[in-house]
């Protein structure tokens, strides 16, 4: 985040700046604001000063300082979209393409900013509870609100088998408990290093072989169907 830090300011009379080069200086800047001074400094004037931008122009992207935090969480699960694409063709690329897609979701929300936003909204602050309606909505409920409806997709095509009762939401977030959740955690408790220092790889593996049933077997497993 440091080059939002640097950002030179905007002199009168400069060309104005295409809309998503502006855009995405508002977002780096409300950012580095949060994870640096703190919620109480991301001012609307501060950002747009941040951004080399005029205060009105910033209220073309968004009204408030929680809005803009929208703009980064969205942005995150925005990139996850590429990846989600592209479905399988058989049920053998089934695995190998959620493999892709965890990693496309990891390598976005388990960087350094986004452990600093939810290490912040792991600490007491004014309008926490409206900054964490923010993150929860356009982070962990659409990331896998787009991840159940691959899994949907993939299952209407006939290449993925659902257990009675059970739907792609849930194993969506199931996986994302696994591969991202409890990461995240010891991220934020600074037990592991951010990606890309953390190699997300083999705990994706893990996760995917159990969920093709390779990591182990139960004797009576057809038992806890009714379970």
């Amino acid at each position: 985040m440091q080059e939002a830090e640097q950002t030179p300011l905007r002199g009168r009379g400069r060309p104005a700046r295409p809309h998503g080069e502006a855009r995405e200086a508002a977002v780096q800047a409300a950012m580095w604001l949060l994870l640096n001074e703190g919620y109480a400094a991301t001012t609307m004037e501060a950002v747009a000063r941040h951004a080399g931008m005029a205060k009105k122009s910033l209220y073309q992207y968004a009204a408030n300082r929680e809005e803009l935090v929208a703009l980064v969480v969205r942005g995150w699960t925005d990139a996850f979209l590429p990846a989600m694409a592209h479905d399988a063709a058989a049920p053998g690329e089934v695995l190998p393409l959620l493999k892709e897609i965890l990693q496309a979701m990891v390598a976005r929300v388990l960087t350094a900013d986004a452990v600093g936003l939810f290490r912040l909204l792991c600490t007491e602050f004014p309008a926490r509870a409206d900054l964490l309606a923010v993150y929860q909505r356009n982070g962990i409920e659409r990331g896998t609100a787009l991840l159940a409806d691959w899994l949907g997709r993939q299952g209407a095509r006939g290449h993925l088998l659902l257990q009675d009762g059970h739907d792609g939401h849930e194993m969506a977030g199931l996986l994302l408990a696994m591969v991202i959740a409890e990461p995240l955690r010891q991220m934020a408790l600074g037990l592991l290093q951010p990606v890309p220092a953390w190699d997300a790889g083999p705990r994706i593996d893990a996760a995917l072989r159990l969920l093709g049933g390779q990591a182990f077997s139960v004797a009576g497993a057809s038992a806890l169907r009714g379970g």
